[in-house]
């Protein structure tokens, strides 16, 4: 029997390089609703973005982490190197990125019938697919 899942979504935790440019970007530009801000055991804060089910928890360590994780998206190195994120409204959300001057790494383009992808890059270099299905 394999492991039994209590919710039907996932909840990822990125550790800040640049915490109020990463507030900006995940709850003025992309708009998600901040759902709270809890201090971390050891030092820190817990930023809890909103994502329908998902949470997007944006930490800010204090002492700051000792390292961080090598750039270059999905080629740059193994492990965790994109998330995503799906939205009815792809090109409005790229758009309002690429006009608040942050980098789209990859533009909005069909990868399949009835699937449209873009991948942006949030102040910390993080990269974010944005995916919509018709």
């Amino acid at each position: 029997m394999g492991m039994e899942v209590q919710k039907r979504a996932i909840d990822i935790g990125i550790i800040a390089k640049d915490i109020d440019a990463m507030m900006t970007f995940y709850g003025k530009v992309l708009g998600l609703e901040l759902e709270a801000s809890i201090p971390m055991p050891g030092g820190g804060t817990m930023n809890r973005f909103k994502v329908g089910d998902s949470i997007i928890k944006v930490i800010e360590l204090e002492p700051s982490a000792p390292a961080e994780s090598p750039p270059g998206g999905i080629r740059g190195a193994t492990g965790y190197r994109y998330w995503t994120i799906h939205t009815p409204n792809l090109e409005s959300v790229v758009n309002k990125i690429k006009d608040s001057g942050y980098k789209v790494v990859v533009p909005a383009k069909v990868i399949r019938e009835g699937i449209t992808i873009a991948i942006v890059a949030d102040p910390d270099g993080n990269w974010v697919e944005l995916l919509e299905s018709s």
